[in-house]
This record gives C-alpha cells, structure tokens and sequence, in this order.
C-alpha cells in the first residue's frame, strides 16, 4: 500500500532529477520546439516541492492534484497544461484514500492517460508524451498481470517508458509545435516524452526504495 509520504519522496526525486536533466531537456527541445521545457518543468516542479512542503496533502490523490495544480500555474507553454491534467486526473481517480494498492495506481495511471488524450488530442506515433506514458501503464498493467510486486510493475513501466521516449527519434510530429517542422522533425527525440521517462524512472526508483 501506498500512502502520501511515498509521493512526496516521489516529488522530491522528481524534482532532484528535473534539476539535473534540465538543460538535457531543453537542448532536446532546442531543436524542434521552444528550447525551454527543461528549464518550464524545473520551474514547475520547484514551486510543486514548495508548495507540498508547505502544506503536506495527508492522502496519496492529494499529492497528486497539488503537484498537477502547480504545474499547470507554473509551467508555460502545452507541458504545464498536460503535465497538470494527468497529474490532477491521476489524483482525482485515488479519491481521498489514505493508503492505495498497485492496482489502484494503475488505475491513477491510466486516468492521467486520458487526461493527456483529452487535452492534446494525440495518439501513440504522433511523437508526443504519450509514446512514452501509454507504453509505461501499459506495462505496469501486464506486469502485474503477471504477479509482479510493486516495484518490479514500476521497473517494467519505466523500462517501457525510456524505450518509447526513444522510439520518438524516428517519428514524423503530429502534434505541438514540433509538427510544422513535417519531415524535419524526425531524427530527434521528443522532450515532452523523454521528461515523462525521467517521471515514470522516479517512481520505480521510489518504489525501489521502499521495498
């Protein structure tokens, strides 16, 4: 069971590892996009650390919906919005339960799924965040399917994640900014997918962690 001191550790190794990769992300960005989402999402996730520090939510969707309702104040640009959505839908399907199950945070996870779809409109294959995120839950799902525990669920989602994010180097954009580039934008990675891998990393490194 997961409680809300796990997701703030999470949102603390987050927001270490946004620092870290931030200029990573904007260099990734620099090429087909605006050349700030490391530097937007360290932002965000500086103020979502503060404020969570400030207030620690007591409930696991409480973390979740105040970390998404930062970055949606924070964030500039399409990543605050998204990052926000799924953030604050994945909270909204915990509801205000002091402790969740693996199988609840797969159900937390496919609703930021959804979140992310409604709002952008985008599919896997169109070099987005989702070719990162909907690999990662579909994963975590069939791991434990398969009976996995937490964390080994958790490994198998920020393994899928990291090889969507680089699947997205061969993909034409559909979506964003980066798709009025046509052809041009095949050859390099997507941000918005590589900064979701570093998330999903986060949490299995978390559940790793504590096991």
């Amino acid at each position: 069971m997961l409680d809300a001191a796990f997701f703030r550790r999470w949102l603390t190794r987050v927001t270490a590892v946004v620092e870290r990769e931030a200029t990573a992300l904007t260099e990734l960005d620099s090429a087909i996009g605006d050349a700030d989402h490391g530097s937007n999402m360290r932002r965000g996730f500086d103020a979502a650390s503060a404020a969570v520090d400030s207030e620690p939510p007591d409930t696991p969707g409480g973390v979740l919906t105040a970390v998404g309702r930062q970055l949606i104040s924070k964030v500039g640009g399409a990543s605050g919005p998204l990052y926000g959505t799924a953030l604050r839908r994945a909270g909204r399907a915990l509801g205000g339960e002091p402790r969740v199950s693996a199988e609840q945070l797969r159900d937390a996870l496919g609703a930021a799924v959804d979140g992310v779809r409604d709002l952008g409109g985008a599919a896997v294959g169109d070099k987005t965040m989702l070719d990162a995120l909907v690999p990662a839950v579909e994963a975590y799902g069939a791991a434990l399917e398969r009976g996995a525990d937490l964390a080994g669920a958790l490994d198998a989602a920020a393994a899928a994640a990291r090889d969507g994010a680089e699947a997205t180097i061969g993909l034409r954009a559909r979506k964003g900014r980066a798709s009025y580039l046509g052809e041009r934008s095949v050859g390099h990675q997507d941000p918005g997918a590589t900064s979701t891998s570093l998330l999903v990393a986060a949490l299995a490194d978390t559940a790793r962690e504590a096991s």
